[in-house]
């Protein structure tokens, strides 16, 4: 049994925010954990899910993409004009500014400021994963032009992380070539701007063979002479070892001479890029820290910049991340020409925006209220874009003048029409786990500020295990969130061992120990919250998507300490997935449960599916049918394994969703009925959403 220990020190398990206003004592009504009223509902939290993200810089101006749960999902390009008025879309619906690169995507979209004409934007649409060139300020406002052919039947095209470079656009390009989610293959591509190839393949140039399996788009030396890319191969996956390669560019345009400068099989290198004087910049793990080095492109040697026990870099799920930006025309602090002012993003768990000078080493993080920064950055002169939340505002894309240290807000969703006293307030805690190893978890306890539970009673918790599972989450305002802890249920995300923000040793922790580590920790995160007296033991839940699918539904066969689980688009078998799933992570299960020849011993020993004679809680299964990552055919052969037994359990399949919910009305459904399922199990009254039917059969 795990012990915890906390920092800072909890709080009460209903304690108030900090910052929340106290209501009068008599407004303050007792009511059980659970069945508060609550002002956040489910289509107020669909309506705000998702960020902006891919952010750029055309001239002056600032770019992103941003979600629109309710117009399908879609994802919009929104601009922020030089005079620095409010951010308005660029593309109206049915326009998605979304690339489909390995099924995760990638960055969609790029630009450039022409001397005469305004903008020049090529960007990914969904629908079809054609690229297209848009001029958005040109006489009489034309519609997007066609870039790239029109994918042949049953061999998808898809195209990511473009540059511009004079008449083309340079990208990764992945085509499928056969039936199988591995037949593909991918190769840095030019794609003409004048639309030649808009019905003619021929007319993409093809810059490089396949001899690697896997590629970000080009990063372009400012002199033009070079360009570099990250590259890996199976069975690796980006966060075991990558590479930084360097090719030259010839006067013809082609790319020659390729040759490792950084990282390897034992290396990860999150992303490289170029400053503004030529310096190679990259950010490694060499020393078990992802750590910002300038690289030597002629001998490869490479130097810390900032050496600590920090990460400045993430996993690299899509190209286009970045965790660092050279700063444009900034000297550094002390006048030295060595590259000029790099911002960062640095920390442990979450990420702080800082400004690094390379000379010196020395770095200044910007002041504000966020405590999460995502890996997306842009620059123009001293201005730096970020995208970052905190406990009490959603994620907003923020602006830091590196002159005066001033950041601000200049572009964000709208504001929940709700009272902030209704977010939930987390608690960062470390807790110990089997060994004595340590467990980073946020704790959100339940909290109203017109109710509280009688004395005796403790609340209901659920145990969110994140998705990736290379992957972590940082403690800010998530509605998903405030729409239980305001209702009285709390919620404890665990980074659990193999998460990311903790350096290379903590990742390295679920090595062939999927299904065994990361189910432990949550369930010692969730014994020490029961012991301590902070949530009732017998009313524990597990909730989970994609790896934190996973987790919830081999927690439910190994351990009874849950109640029931929320169970979404989840990994239920691992020898299924290893050949179902999409090319990036069809050898993923290697690194996770151990090599081909022992999967079927430990497929028998940890997959959900083989051991569903021992799931005897409730669950509610959420899947999206047009799943490539964990096709339904997973979910279907839990529920084949559970036939005939006793098992309380609803299956909700949502036509047209793939891998994460991202219409309004799946994400409602969804929350809605989790609550149903908590409320059931946990002998909670509440009549305001649909009643769940579990079924038995």
């Amino acid at each position: 049994m795990g012990a915890a220990r906390e920092d800072p020190p909890a709080p009460a398990p209903h304690a108030p925010a900090p910052d929340a206003p106290a209501p009068p004592p008599a407004a303050i009504r007792e009511q059980p954990y659970g069945s508060w009223p609550s002002p956040i509902d489910a289509a107020l939290a669909a309506s705000l899910d998702g960020r902006p993200e891919y952010l750029g810089t055309v001239g002056p101006e600032v770019w992103w993409t941003e979600p629109r749960p309710a117009e399908g999902g879609r994802r919009t390009l929104v601009r922020r004009p030089a005079d620095g008025g409010p951010p308005h879309p660029a593309l109206p619906a049915p326009w998605n500014v979304r690339s489909a690169f390995t099924e995760y995507g990638g960055r969609p979209w790029a630009g450039t400021e022409r001397p005469r004409g305004g903008p020049l934007l090529v960007f990914v649409h969904f629908a079809d994963q054609r690229m297209y060139a848009y001029e958005p300020d040109a006489p009489g406002g034309p519609a997007p032009r066609p870039l790239t052919p029109p994918s042949p039947p049953g061999r998808p095209l898809r195209w990511a992380d473009p540059v511009l470079r004079g008449g083309e656009a340079w990208c990764v390009l992945e085509e499928f070539t056969g039936p199988a989610p591995t037949d593909v293959r991918r190769v840095l591509a030019a794609v003409p701007l004048d639309g030649s190839a808009a019905e003619d393949r021929s007319r993409v140039r093809e810059l490089t063979d396949e001899r690697h399996r896997f590629s970000t788009g080009p990063r372009l030396s400012p002199d033009g002479r070079h360009a570099v890319r990250l590259v890996w191969d199976h069975p690796r996956m980006p966060w075991d070892g990558t590479e930084a390669e360097l090719s030259r560019i010839t006067g013809d345009g082609t790319l020659t001479d390729p040759r490792t400068v950084l990282g390897g099989p034992d290396e990860a290198v999150a992303q490289a890029d170029w400053a503004q004087d030529g310096t190679l910049l990259a950010v490694s793990d060499r020393s078990g820290w992802w750590n910002p080095y300038r690289v030597d492109p002629d001998t490869g040697e490479a130097v810390n910049l900032c050496p600590r026990e920090e990460e400045f870099g993430g996993a690299l799920w899509r190209p286009g991340l970045n965790w660092l930006v050279p700063l444009p025309g900034a000297g550094t602090r002390t006048g030295g020409p060595a590259g000029g002012l790099v911002a960062v993003l640095h920390g442990l768990g979450s990420s702080v925006l800082g400004v690094l000078d390379p000379e010196t080493g020395d770095l200044v993080d910007a002041a504000g209220p966020w405590t999460a920064w995502q890996p997306t950055l842009a620059a123009h002169g001293d201005l730096v874009y970020g995208v970052a939340a905190s406990p009490r505002t959603a994620y907003e894309v923020v602006e830091l003048d590196t002159r005066t240290g001033h950041a601000r807000v200049v572009g964000a969703p709208a504001p929940a029409p709700v009272d902030p006293a209704y977010y939930p307030e987390p608690q960062t805690r470390t807790f110990l786990g089997p060994d004595d190893r340590e467990i980073h978890a946020h704790v959100y306890p339940p909290y109203h500020p017109a109710r509280r539970a009688p004395a005796d009673e403790l609340p209901p918790y659920a145990v969110w295990a994140h998705g990736g599972p290379t992957e972590h989450v940082p403690p800010v305002l998530d509605l998903h969130i405030a729409y239980f802890t305001s209702r009285g249920i709390g919620v404890v995300e665990v980074n659990y061992g193999g998460s990311t923000g903790y350096g290379r040793a903590y990742r390295e922790r679920l090595r062939e120990q999927w299904g065994v580590v990361d189910v432990e920790d949550c369930a010692a995160v969730a014994r020490a919250l029961a012991d301590e007296g902070t949530a009732d033991p017998a009313r524990l839940a597990i909730r989970g998507g994609s790896a934190g699918g996973w987790t919830a539904a081999a927690s439910l066969a190994s351990t009874s300490l849950y109640a029931c689980a929320a169970i979404r688009y989840p990994v239920l078998d691992l020898r299924g997935f290893a050949e179902e799933t999409h090319d990036l992570e069809s050898r993923y299960i290697e690194g996770l449960a151990g090599p081909p020849q022992t999967l079927p011993v430990v497929c028998r020993e940890r997959s959900p599916v083989a051991r569903a004679d021992r799931i005897t809680a409730p669950f509610v299964l959420l899947q999206g049918l047009d799943d490539a990552v964990c096709p339904p055919a997973q979910a279907e052969r839990l529920l084949a394994a559970l036939r005939g037994r006793s098992v309380p359990h609803a299956y909700l399949a949502f036509a047209g969703e793939g891998h994460g919910f991202r219409r309004a009305e799946t994400m409602v459904r969804a929350l809605e009925a989790e609550l149903s399922l908590y409320a059931q199990v946990f002998g909670i009254e509440r009549t305001d959403v649909p009643r769940l039917r579990l079924e038995t059969t």
